[in-house]
């Protein structure tokens, strides 16, 4: 058989592109991402664990982690039910059989045969043991009659050979079928030369070029292609410790058989003394590879030795893709993730889907959408804020458009009814352009300057704007509750919407009107928008809505030529409040101090012309008579929404006091 014949070749195919994924794919979503991680982050996700999440959850069009971790378990449950160890053992059975059966049918037919040769050859047939390492060793000095018979035994010792072989060179089973002494004399050859080689490296006297010469005389036997000493090892070493592992999961009756028929492949003692010498110094130099692990494998499929070696491999590149794609260890990336292994184990697609979510976590990085504070962790970005609240708006807007008389949520935060006049635009106009003006102002210029040549070019100066009617600016206090029970009934994440979604609405549409966002558990205190959607629930027990009203009531002092607008968005009655000295008070059932100072909070918006909305969430009639109550002494109206409703109410209260006049869910039968 001639060596080249054993060579790795490469076929050239077209097929599906697998090098990442399809270059005329469309790109990843990130708009779907964000607004998952944005939903999650509401909900008291960091924005590091939020992403990681939807990688794991993966999106609609899009699998993400753990459908690649649920193939990976199922595929090495696959390996471990299928298949059993006794394949070669099996193998070594049949082969004896045959060769038993064909050398009693020779005795049995020919008549040349002297009777007592026959007599004594059929006696030690029959005496043979029964573990087939044994009786192939007493059947070494047999003098075989059948020609069929001797071919069964010598491929015995063949398979044998082969098979311990491929144990460590991966292939070698198949490269060596058929080989002539030759072939075997040069395979001895290799072993010397590797096993002196990894003698110099240990002892830290081995060279480039010893390991280059090494690879120009044997590198057919290694079709990794190893660039040095070192990759040659990790290849050998985790083949090695495949096979001890295989070893490891036999019975000791299947150990003792193996090692007794080991000694006798290719008939040469000498193969094994190479392959211990072999195995002693990869443990030697790679002792962190997993040589003691097993498996329970109680399938029906035999494996030989070389096969059975693939499959451990098989099963140690899933245990490894199962931890990099769990991605619990500190420090890990997408990027850690084995593709080839990925590819190799579950098929190409699931490569494909694999690096798609690199680039997701990549874009996603890039996106502007998140940054890296200075401890390290990631948050969203101001960017990021206003695209979830774009998207919060808008389905508040979709909400409000199905209702009857609800107001077009598009078309708010016009400064006033256009007046019909113009004027020039100045730095801070939000008026629309008067786009006739603009471009006679443009012509005009253009023609009074003398310039020639085709098109007519804006400048600023030429810009005017629609003069709209005055429109009354609005100072907007929401005050949400952040106490225990918001947090316990499922209210936290609806707090959150409302109030990034309302935010969004006055900072796109209302930019005249000056919006303070006030959350209070057991004392108040005023947020900005990033916080109060990256804030945790809070497990604090305490609704401190005196405290919140006062710095509502300090934010409308600020404004004294705005009119004053108070959201109250809460679940329970007041049950602590701001003592003199800055100290807060808490008891529960609520202190009537508590509720005293609350109500006279409250008169103060009411005195400061402050037009208040409750939002009252939970259907506890104590409270509904309390909340009622407290609106009826500032002539305020009570909402009572569903969950889910809550951004809805708020913006549509808001949009109505801008006017004037109470919001259109009153109108549907939403209000109390």
């Amino acid at each position: 058989m001639a060596r080249q014949n054993r060579r790795l070749t490469r076929d050239t195919r077209y097929g599906r592109y697998t090098d990442g994924p399809d270059p005329l794919a469309a790109p990843v979503d990130l708009a779907e991402a964000l607004d998952a991680i944005g939903q999650d982050v509401m909900g008291g996700a960091s924005p590091e664990r939020a992403m990681r999440e939807f990688l794991r959850r993966g999106g609609r069009s899009q699998r993400g982690l753990d459908d690649l971790a649920r193939r990976v378990a199922e595929r090495r449950r696959e390996l471990t039910a299928k298949n059993n160890l006794d394949g070669t053992l099996q193998r070594v059975r049949e082969l004896l059989d045959q060769a038993l059966l064909a050398e009693r049918g020779e005795l049995a037919r020919n008549v040349d045969i002297d009777d007592g040769d026959r007599a004594l050859a059929e006696l030690q047939l029959d005496s043979l043991s029964p573990s087939p390492a044994a009786a192939v060793q007493e059947l070494g000095d047999y003098d075989w009659t059948s020609p069929t018979a001797r071919q069964k035994y010598d491929e015995i010792k063949d398979l044998l050979g082969r098979e311990v072989l491929d144990q460590r060179f991966a292939g070698m089973k198949q490269a060596l079928e058929g080989a002539t002494d030759e072939d075997r004399a040069a395979v001895s050859a290799m072993m010397q030369d590797l096993n002196a080689l990894l003698e110099a490296h240990a002892r830290g006297e081995d060279t480039q070029q010893q390991f280059d010469d090494f690879m120009a005389q044997h590198g057919e036997y290694f079709p990794s292609d190893p660039a040095n000493v070192d990759e040659l090892l990790d290849d050998l070493a985790a083949r090695a410790a495949a096979a001890q592992r295989m070893r490891n999961s036999m019975t000791q009756e299947q150990r003792d058989e193996l090692d007794a028929l080991a000694q006798q492949a290719f008939g040469s003692p000498d193969l094994m003394g190479q392959l211990s010498q072999l195995d002693g110094a990869l443990r030697a130099l790679r002792p962190g590879e997993d040589w003691g692990g097993s498996e329970q494998m109680d399938g029906q499929q035999g494996l030989g030795l070389g096969d059975g070696t693939g499959v451990f491999q098989d099963i140690a590149d899933l245990d490894a893709l199962a931890d990099q794609l769990a991605q619990s260890g500190p420090g890990s990336e997408l990027d850690d993730l084995d593709l080839d292994a990925l590819s190799r184990q579950l098929g190409a697609e699931a490569a494909v889907d694999a690096k798609t979510l690199q680039r997701l976590e990549q874009a996603l990085r890039n996106s502007g959408a998140m940054r890296r504070g200075a401890d390290g962790q990631l948050r969203l970005t101001p960017k990021a804020m206003r695209q979830l609240g774009k998207s919060l708006l808008k389905d508040v807007a979709q909400r409000m458009s199905g209702r009857q008389g609800a107001r077009d949520l598009r078309r708010s935060g016009a400064a006033g009814e256009p007046s019909g006049a113009s004027r020039q635009w100045a730095y801070g106009d939000t008026e629309p352009w008067d786009i006739p003006r603009t471009i006679t102002n443009a012509v005009t210029r253009t023609a009074a300057s003398g310039r020639q040549g085709p098109g007519v070019r804006l400048t600023i100066d030429d810009v005017e704007v629609q003069e709209t009617e005055a429109r009354t600016q609005a100072c907007v206090a929401l005050l949400v509750d952040t106490s225990f029970s918001m947090a316990m009934e499922d209210r936290w994440v609806p707090m959150k919407r409302t109030a990034l979604a309302l935010h969004t609405l006055v900072s796109t549409r209302f930019r005249g009107d000056d919006l303070e966002l006030i959350a209070f558990g057991r004392e108040a205190e005023v947020m900005d928008v990033e916080q109060l959607v990256g804030l945790d629930a809070m497990w604090d027990k305490g609704t401190n809505l005196h405290h919140a009203l006062l710095l509502a009531n300090r934010h409308f002092r600020k404004h004294p030529a705005a009119q004053p607008v108070l959201l109250i968005v809460t679940d329970g009655e007041p049950t602590s409040h701001l003592e003199p000295n800055g100290q807060v008070w808490f008891d529960y059932p609520p202190d009537p101090v508590t509720i005293a100072l609350t109500v006279r909070e409250l008169e103060n918006s009411g005195r400061l012309g402050a037009q208040t909305t409750f939002f009252r969430l939970g259907d506890d009639p104590g409270l509904a008579r309390f909340i009622d109550a407290m609106a009826k002494r500032v002539d305020g109206t009570v909402v009572a929404p569903e969950n889910d409703d809550l951004g809805v109410a708020v913006v549509d209260s808001y949009l109505g006091s801008r006017r004037g006049a109470g919001g259109a869910l009153f109108r549907d039968g939403w209000g109390l």
